[in-house]
């Protein structure tokens, strides 16, 4: 292997922007790391290339370990995507600079430089300046200049980010050209889907400084394992369907599936792909090109050149709904790509009802959750052991204990076997790790180190010693990127969820993932709304006759609640309350006996003395059963 990664890890503080990793490309090939801005690909090429130390991890070129070797020690050439010439010097001395520094005769300088100016298509322009060349031209010089030593890996971040669309399809395939004439091994760093597609042999995919999934361009398109890799490469229509045996459920329709899924969730779920020319579309049910997933109604039509994009919406789905999850969308809506007439014309209009049919799909397994259980050792530490544990057998999660001792004491006081006995037979995967030190600051710590979607805390970790900065729950809340479930007090079971829109408060995250939280639970919802204006609890009916002035957008806000949550199979119904926020939300906690206050996380805001307050927290410290405070990234 040319290049061998091996657990590679870069953080700055506390912040991990490569996390763990591990990879191995072949000798000459040409692989593309691809994923957002911010995923971590740029700092990857740039610790290979020895100008970003590694902070976990080895890195290994042709079989010589150069983890902690200069750059100008590891023989690769690298390529920025501003160009990074020396505007004082010509194309040739550009080029021939690397060589000069390792004293190459100048003889032999000379042809090496003639050689690449001809491999790049500059043959005769190396008497100009960067000045006088066109931004395609000085990227040219910039590859050539970084294969004059023959470097074993080329290096290539973004390089064609600045150019236009045209030149940059030019540059593509010289590069490809170049990179297989000398067989170079390389690595190519993109936020294009499209220049990954023409150029990789295999493509990488990251997120958040995570590799997700490798393999070759129709491999990652066609037959991804993860639904971030699905959506990220070009578009997608993915379902919620259910596996039986040997085939998967999507409302009526069976479709056979004779691959068996490794990974299933606790309801046997999995995600359906289906890209957009893997349906199709008829207006006589009897035409369709496959089963029939069911009518719809076009809503758009999009002129895309050789194709047309059709989007339909067809009616909701029994037991199946549209992922990601979206608050208050009715049905199912999927984009089909329709060949585009040759008279220009569309062959079929908004508003039309059309059949819409399956050619092929795809199956994804579907993740489960992923809980982060927190204890420091004190009463409450049971009580979200507890919690968590029913949650895990709910939801089919993966499960980490972390156990912290403040300033090292009370560790060894926590029995990790009970943690074992408790969770292990209810969980897909269950690790149980201990801390030492402030429970609050090795837990955020965590979070940010690892990849959770729910962390669950016991309301009196901490509180032994709460300190200015409050409880170990307290500050959870207000910090904690990813959702935090506060376990105030054990709940035989988890029926009934009261998810709240708290005056103002984001109130559709919150939906959400209760939705999902009260599905798995198999659990009642009732969605509350708190408008702050009065001390009287009204239905929403009356609401609506008798203050047509904000009627219409709690009402608008409530249906798309209701919406969201039928249409994950809840069962639900819907409450306004009039008066102080908090005191409204802990009232109907109380007289319904709900199991779960699921309430979104504060957004500070200068425009409401309302929001000032952070409900969120108020509720956490109020409550005498357990809060979920929603905020950050859904999982």
């Amino acid at each position: 292997m040319s290049i061998v990664l091996q657990n590679l890890v870069k953080r700055y503080g506390n912040q991990i922007i490569v996390d763990h990793v591990t990879l191995e490309i072949a000798d000459g090939e040409l692989f593309v790391l691809l994923g957002p801005s911010g995923s971590g690909k740029s700092t990857i090429l740039r610790m290979i290339a020895g100008l970003t130390p590694v902070t976990e991890g080895r890195i290994i070129l042709h079989g010589r370990d150069v983890t902690d070797l200069p750059p100008q020690q590891r023989d690769t050439g690298f390529v920025f995507q501003n160009y990074s010439l020396f505007r004082h010097m010509t194309v040739a001395d550009n080029i021939e600079f690397g060589l000069a520094v390792r004293k190459v005769p100048k003889r032999e300088r000379a042809l090496r430089r003639d050689e690449l100016l001809d491999i790049v298509g500059l043959a005769g322009l190396g008497h100009r300046y960067p000045a006088q060349l066109s931004g395609g031209q000085q990227q040219r010089v910039a590859v050539a200049r970084a294969l004059a030593f023959e470097p074993s890996v080329l290096l290539l971040d973004e390089p064609f980010g600045a150019l236009d669309v045209q030149i940059r399809g030019q540059l593509r395939q010289s590069l490809k050209d170049i990179q297989r004439r000398l067989g170079v091994t390389t690595i190519l760093v993109t936020h294009d889907q499209e220049e990954a597609f023409e150029l990789a042999d295999r493509i990488g995919i990251i997120d958040r400084g995570r590799l997700l999934e490798i393999g070759t361009p129709t491999q990652l398109y066609h037959q991804p394992q993860h639904e971030f890799v699905a959506t990220f490469l070009g578009s997608a229509n993915l379902l919620a369907g259910t596996c039986e045996q040997d085939r998967v459920r999507l409302g009526p329709l069976a479709l056979p599936y004779p691959t068996a899924l490794a990974q299933l969730d606790a309801e046997g779920r999995a995600e359906v792909l289906f890209r957009p020319e893997d349906l199709t579309i008829a207006a006589d049910r009897n035409a369709l090109d496959g089963p029939a997933l069911g009518p719809g109604v076009v809503e758009q039509v999009t002129f895309l050149g050789a194709l047309q994009r059709v989007r339909v919406r067809l009616d909701p789905l029994p037991g199946t709904w549209p992922l990601p999850m979206r608050y208050g969308q009715e049905g199912v809506v999927l984009d089909v790509a329709v060949l585009s007439s040759t008279n220009g014309t569309a062959d079929v209009r908004v508003g039309q009802t059309v059949w819409v049919g399956i050619k092929h799909f795809h199956v994804l397994p579907r993740i489960a959750l992923r809980l982060l259980v927190c204890t420091d050792g004190s009463a409450g530490a049971e009580d979200a052991l507890q919690l968590g544990a029913r949650l895990g057998k709910d939801t089919g999660g993966a499960m980490t204990v972390l156990v912290v001792g403040e300033d090292g004491r009370g560790v060894e006081d926590i029995h990790l076997a009970r943690a074992r006995e408790l969770l292990g037979a209810t969980v897909t995967e269950l690790r149980v790790m201990a801390r030492r030190g402030n429970a609050a600051d090795e837990i955020l710590r965590e979070i940010k180190a690892g990849e959770y979607d729910v962390v669950i805390v016991g309301s009196r970790s901490g509180q032994r010693k709460p300190g200015p900065a409050g409880t170990t729950a307290e500050r959870l809340v207000r910090e904690s990127p990813i959702p935090v479930l506060v376990v105030k007090a054990p709940r035989p079971a988890i029926k009934r969820v009261l998810l709240c829109s708290a005056g103002g408060e984001p109130s559709k995250m919150d939906v959400l993932l209760g939705a999902r939280l009260a599905r798995r639970a198999s659990a009642v919802a009732t969605l509350l709304h708190v408008d702050g204006m009065g001390d009287t609890a009204r239905s929403a009916a009356v609401v609506a006759v008798a203050e047509p002035a904000n009627a219409p957008w709690i009402a608008r806000h409530m249906e798309g609640g209701r919406l969201t949550l039928l249409g994950q199979g809840v069962r639900v119904d819907a409450k306004i309350r009039q008066g102080a926020v908090v005191d409204e939300i802990l009232a109907e906690g109380t007289e319904g006996d709900y199991d779960l206050i699921v309430v979104g996380g504060h957004i500070p805001s200068n425009h409401s003395s309302l929001l000032e307050r952070d409900v969120a927290a108020e509720v956490v410290a109020q409550a005498d059963r357990p809060v979920l405070v929603v905020r950050g990234k859904l999982p």
